[in-house]
């Protein structure tokens, strides 16, 4: 199975899209060799920054170039990016109103041997709390391409994260990506998985496993968590009548924590969240993480039979 990584999807995005639009302008934190942002930087120079271990100064100079015309990539890990800068990008961009797009990798905690201190699972909360912010979380190469074509298209501040590992290809250049609108994977009956990034690959997997047990679920690429799709997870509830969402997160004020705002206003049914429970991450290698924080397929699979129980 072909495998790429989202991070190096986006810098080849970037020098794509830089090639079509002269306005683009890339910034990193002295990261660009790990963010990708470097292929950037190689073919348009004169429109690469590289703010140095300063990503409070990235954020406020990204804002200034964005008041001046152009729309700006800002990259860093998602720990530094969200984290360090959340105060310049909640009042410099947001409250702005500014064609800035926060673009942070390594994400989650496969991230890896870095540790906790590196592996960021609040990101999505804390972006998703800023007004006028969209968050997009593409699951593969493809995707990631879309979103940032369509992020140049849509005005206004954004958050798209990525990741540190090759993951599988999932879709065909021919994919319908729209900011806002999730994606249907598959159809069943039984109950639904709600999936962003990295881990819906892995829906699609315990999907199969569930199947051969006579168990038919729907798998529905949520990659936009805010807007997020409300039309689709309430059609997803009437016709399924129970959700799991899936997500590399924290399972407070994520992914789940937006899927349970909308069935909860809109139409009830049982939901269960995997993610991370609310404790840090550490080191080591990423599918022993994933393993360890219950994101394999062998835990979706288990997941899904304990929330059947509950319809």
């Amino acid at each position: 199975m072909e495998k790429q990584a989202t991070r190096e999807a986006y810098g080849k995005a970037l020098v794509e899209l830089g090639k079509v639009h002269d306005n683009i302008v890339v910034l990193d934190a002295d990261l660009s060799k790990s963010t990708k942002t470097a292929d950037f930087a190689r073919e348009f120079p004169d429109r690469f920054i590289n703010a140095g271990i300063a990503e409070q100064d990235m954020i406020g100079m990204a804002s200034g170039l964005a008041a001046a015309g152009k729309v700006v990539f800002a990259s860093s890990f998602a720990m530094f990016a969200v984290g360090r800068a959340f105060e310049q990008v909640r009042n410099s961009v947001a409250y702005a109103h500014l064609d800035v797009k926060v673009c942070a990798t390594h994400a989650g905690i496969t991230v890896g041997e870095d540790g906790g201190s590196h592996q960021s699972v609040e990101d999505i909360a804390l972006m998703r709390s800023v007004p006028d912010m969209r968050v997009i979380v593409p699951a593969d190469g493809v995707s990631t391409r879309k979103a940032v074509f369509k992020l140049y298209e849509t005005e206004g501040p954004a958050y798209l994260r990525l990741g540190r590992p090759s993951v599988p290809v999932i879709y065909d250049e021919n994919v319908d990506f729209e900011v806002g609108k999730g994606i249907e994977l598959r159809n069943g009956k039984d109950a639904t998985l709600i999936a962003c990034g990295i881990m819906v690959d892995k829906a699609l997997q315990a999907a199969k496993i569930l199947e051969k047990n006579g168990i038919n679920v729907a798998v529905v690429d949520m990659h936009t968590i805010k807007p997020i799709d409300k039309e689709l997870i309430v059609k997803k509830a009437r016709e399924t009548g129970a959700i799991l969402t899936l997500e590399e997160h924290s399972i407070i004020g994520g992914l789940g924590s937006a899927v349970c705002e909308v069935v909860a206003e809109n139409y009830l049914v049982p939901v269960l969240r995997l993610g991370i429970n609310d404790i840090f991450g550490q080191s080591g290698k990423p599918d022993e993480l994933m393993e360890y924080y219950g994101l394999s397929v062998d835990h979706i699979v288990q997941k899904v039979h304990e929330l059947l129980k509950k319809k």
